[in-house]
């Protein structure tokens, strides 16, 4: 089988964390939406986005299933997707979930439109706020873990660790040693060679990601997950960290979602309640101003090659954009935009050959090559966020 996962209304919305990739390629739970569908399905995939991101993420050449990528499967959903006949829509509330083309088509909403129409009855999880990755991260981190785990054997951690309750996976290769480990209120996944050190307290859910690091000392609520190729430390709770991202230090990070490549510095900490206890608010892209998110615990969101310096303090509900590097003392605005340079003494915009500079340090340290492709993803969306740069 093959699909390609489509964006639709949701990759606006969920802004700036979907400027550098298809909305299926976030990643919530252990796994991005797209591998859930593919590992679901056994299936190749591909995407159907934007122009600028289709270089990086083309759509599957032989795909006639397509699948709408803000969407998480379940059993159910998985069930009526793979009864679609050829020809046939799944729809529901107006929302477009699936849909089965004759013959391989590109993605195409008119194509689907015109198609008859099933409708599906039940629930399920859709990302379409950059908040709902922490919000539903715990029940898709379960979901994960047993279609990770089933059928299989865990690996063993060594008798220096304490271990509450026996929802805990251990993959080859991954270690730890003295710490506490309780599974009592959820799963702990610890993935491919990854690495938990001395001193350290998990509560699940929680899964941390292949040849990732969780340093000394750290102290780690439920409902989080820390991507592939991570190192962090100090206490975090009910975040979403993906890959190749760092927060290695002392300091609070609650209620949150960090893209691909940020950085955050020492004793940085995001506050993720109000001091009158009201609604949370988030800048929308879509909107050009500030959402109400229904949401009393909200922190921070921060997208791809974002950075901050030591003793960054982030407000309540904070969106920094891609490239953003904030330092300085105070806290800095709410909305901190792409490629913005400075703090609550005011910004400059970061220029884009200077912060392929960086990136282009941060890539090597890697081992991986900052190629054209990705310069040509970030220079659009330079462009594409000019408008946001008011300084």
């Amino acid at each position: 089988m093959t699909i390609n996962l489509f964006d639709d209304a949701a990759w606006q919305s969920l802004r700036p964390l979907t400027f550098t990739r298809p909305v299926a390629d976030l990643r919530i739970g252990i796994l991005t939406i797209a591998e859930k569908w593919a590992g679901q399905l056994s299936a190749a995939s591909g995407f159907s986005t934007q122009a600028y991101l289709s270089v990086k993420f083309p759509e599957h050449p032989e795909a006639v299933l397509f699948i709408n990528g803000s969407v998480c499967p379940d059993e159910a959903l998985l069930e009526a997707v793979t009864g679609l006949g050829e020809g046939e829509a799944l729809k529901k509330d107006g929302l477009l979930l699936a849909y089965k083309a004759a013959e391989i088509k590109k993605h195409n909403v008119q194509l689907a439109g015109s198609l008859s129409a099933k409708t599906y009855a039940g629930n399920f999880i859709r990302i379409q706020y950059p908040e709902d990755i922490f919000r539903f991260n715990d029940a898709e981190l379960k979901k994960d873990f047993n279609f990770l785990t089933k059928g299989r054997t865990s690996g063993q951690l060594s008798a220096t660790n304490t271990l509450l309750g026996n929802q805990i996976f251990v993959e080859e290769g991954a270690t730890a040693e003295c710490s506490t480990f309780n599974s009592l209120n959820g799963p702990i996944y610890l993935g491919r060679n990854s690495q938990v050190w001395e001193g350290s307290h998990i509560r699940g859910s929680f899964a941390l990601g292949a040849d990732s690091q969780v340093k000394m000392g750290t102290k780690i609520y439920g409902q989080t997950t820390i991507g592939p190729f991570c190192r962090v430390g100090g206490e975090i709770n009910n975040a979403v960290i993906w890959g190749y991202s760092s927060k290695g230090h002392e300091g609070y990070l609650g209620n949150s979602v960090l893209g691909q490549w940020c950085n955050i510095g020492a004793d940085t900490n995001n506050s993720n309640l109000k001091n009158n206890y009201a609604e949370v608010r988030l800048w929308d892209y879509s909107k050009e101003s500030f959402r109400k998110t229904g949401l009393q615990f909200c922190g921070l969101i921060m997208a791809d090659h974002a950075k901050c310096g030591i003793n960054t303090m982030f407000n309540t509900g904070t969106v920094a954009g891609v490239s953003a590097n904030i330092f300085g003392a105070g806290f800095p605005r709410n909305f901190i935009p792409d490629f913005a340079w400075g703090g609550a003494q005011g910004f400059d915009v970061y220029a884009i050959h200077k912060m392929f500079e960086t990136a282009e340090k941060v890539y090597e340290r890697r081992e991986i090559d900052f190629d054209q492709t990705e310069k040509d993803i970030l220079t659009e969306i330079f462009e594409l966020t000019k408008s946001y740069r008011h300084f």
